[in-house]
């Protein structure tokens, strides 16, 4: 796992870098990721604007603040993403602020699910390839300490509980988790990762 981690790490790129290729592939009405289609694209566009307006809004809490700012220990989170993936839009701008906020202690670099398989394959959710994950690793020693993701807590029971009574995640249930991102303003997100780092 290691050795898969340290080659994707090379190929990764900054929050600046990321939301960059997002656009440039817009601009040419492609999506990122091996399977392109219309829909994607459509995700993707409106993902950006998501990000966009998330960077201007999302607010990391006092408590977490001081949390991040005091952390002992250098840390990278490495995230796999893909530009069309809604949560991604949603909690992406939230990592990325978290680790300003945290005193050059945490350098986030993301990179691609279908061009990172194999360290996909290590960090599955109930053996499938949901997006995003965050991997925190020792940045000293490259050792994986944990990983967080898709969703929060709460939004993945919204799904699934979703799921279980219509059998489909359609329009519907994708919207209702959109609602609970915007209500959340990312709390939960916040404070689980912020507990994951504490347990380490």
């Amino acid at each position: 796992m290691k050795t898969a981690i340290a080659k994707a790490l090379f190929n990764s790129y900054s929050y600046e870098e990321y939301k960059k290729l997002i656009s440039d592939l817009l601009l040419e009405g492609k999506a990122t990721g091996k399977v392109q289609s219309e829909n994607l694209t459509h995700y993707s566009l409106l993902n950006q604007t998501r990000m966009n307006r998330l960077d201007k809004t999302i607010k990391i809490t006092e408590e977490n603040k001081v949390k991040l700012n005091t952390l002992k220990q250098e840390y990278i989170w490495l995230v796999i993403s893909e530009g069309w993936c809604g949560d991604a839009a949603q909690l992406l701008p939230i990592f990325h602020k978290m680790a300003l906020e945290s005193n050059k202690k945490i350098e986030m670099k993301i990179i691609l699910r279908d061009e990172n398989e194999e360290v996909m394959h290590y960090f599955l959710t109930n053996g499938t390839r949901s997006i995003p994950k965050l991997i925190l690793i020792d940045k000293q020693t490259g050792s994986v300490l944990g990983d967080w993701g898709p969703r929060p807590k709460e939004a993945m029971a919204l799904i699934k509980n979703y799921k279980k009574e219509h059998a489909v995640i359609d329009e519907t249930a994708k919207t209702a988790l959109q609602i609970w991102y915007l209500h959340n303003k990312g709390l939960s997100a916040q404070n689980e990762i912020i507990d994951l780092m504490k347990n380490l």
